[in-house]
């Protein structure tokens, strides 16, 4: 059976930086109250309607395929993690296919919120694995700031999020205990409404209605802070176990550890219980806030350009998120 390696890194993040002080010029905020509680200095915002999801994710794309050195025709595969599809359908995995001139490759868009990329990356490696695909294109990709509620009522959501894309290529390999070495998944939809966006879904007699949209309205996001803090900081401990012990390793063989960026507390907290140094994670979150599937690429692909990424390092992605959904992929580089 044949390893996955990732060969190539891009992302792409907005022009449009939005700082703390200039969400306080909106909402009832501070600096240092989303420092205190996240982390997060600044986040980036698409410029809408140019900036669509789909074409962040072809910029970050090429910028992956680049540095693989493959074109649009070796790529067989697109797998697309978002929870902000450009459509309501079809989903963005097509809108990429056309932008970038693939050919007619099958394209598969994941709602796994924040775990969507490992969650792709995991399905990409079990394709290669098996011998269907050689080469695939795996996506993360959000646009949040149109879809957060800019008052008081939701402004504990929306000074977390921002925009932003990133993706990895994948392909066969015949080098052994190198690539992906195994990947974890997991979902509880018990705690489903604990972190979400309700509406305007399908499953309602009144599927769009004005009430849905003023402040506090169900098209807007919810989060009960405190639930989701601790189980993501429960969570995110036993998948990163989960993957070492699969694959006989302890904490201290970790190099370098890469967390969804869902809160700065959360990855301190996650990386104390561990044992872990600061120089191996990976936090990103101060400049660019939650952008939910595509923070792992973003930070991933950051850490390599840092030269944070070496041959023959033990890396471990990790994600925690709405549904509730939890994963994590280990990988000898």
């Amino acid at each position: 059976m044949k390893n996955t390696k990732i060969i190539g890194l891009g992302y792409h993040v907005p022009e449009k930086v939005v700082t703390n002080d200039d969400l306080a010029k909106i909402i009832t905020t501070s600096d240092e109250w989303i420092t205190e509680r996240s982390g997060i200095k600044e986040r980036r915002y698409a410029n809408l309607p140019e900036e669509k999801n789909y074409v962040m994710a072809a910029k970050a794309s090429q910028k992956a395929m680049d540095m693989a050195g493959v074109e649009a025709e070796d790529i067989d595969l697109i797998i697309y993690a978002t929870l902000s599809s450009d459509y309501i359908f079809p989903g963005s995995g097509v809108l990429l296919q056309r932008e970038l001139g693939f050919r007619n490759i099958a394209a598969i868009d994941v709602r796994a919120q924040c775990s969507g990329f490992v969650y792709a990356l995991s399905i990409g490696d079990q394709y290669i694995k098996t011998g269907m695909y050689k080469n695939v294109l795996v996506v993360g990709a959000e646009i949040h700031s149109s879809g957060l509620d800019f008052s008081d009522h939701g402004r504990h959501v929306t000074v977390l999020f921002g925009d932003g894309a990133g993706a990895a290529v994948l392909t066969a390999t015949e080098e052994k205990g190198k690539g992906i070495l195994s990947t974890h998944l997991h979902s509880e939809g018990e705690h489903a409404e604990q972190l979400a966006v309700i509406d305007p879904g399908f499953s309602t007699d009144k599927r769009f209605s004005p009430e849905m949209f003023e402040p506090g309205g169900s098209a807007y996001p919810v989060m009960n802070g405190q639930f989701v803090f601790k189980n993501a900081v429960t969570r995110f401990q036993e998948v990163i176990h989960e993957a070492l012990e699969h694959n006989k390793l302890q904490p201290e063989d970790i190099d370098l550890l890469v967390p969804h960026q869902a809160n700065l507390r959360i990855s301190q907290f996650v990386q104390k219980k561990m044992g872990l140094p600061d120089e191996k994670i990976v936090n990103t979150i101060q400049k660019y806030g939650n952008t939910t599937a595509a923070s792992i690429p973003i930070s991933l692909t950051e850490a390599f350009h840092e030269g944070r990424v070496k041959d023959g390092d033990l890396i471990c992605l990790a994600a925690f998120g709405s549904g509730f959904t939890w994963a994590s992929a280990l990988i000898r580089w």
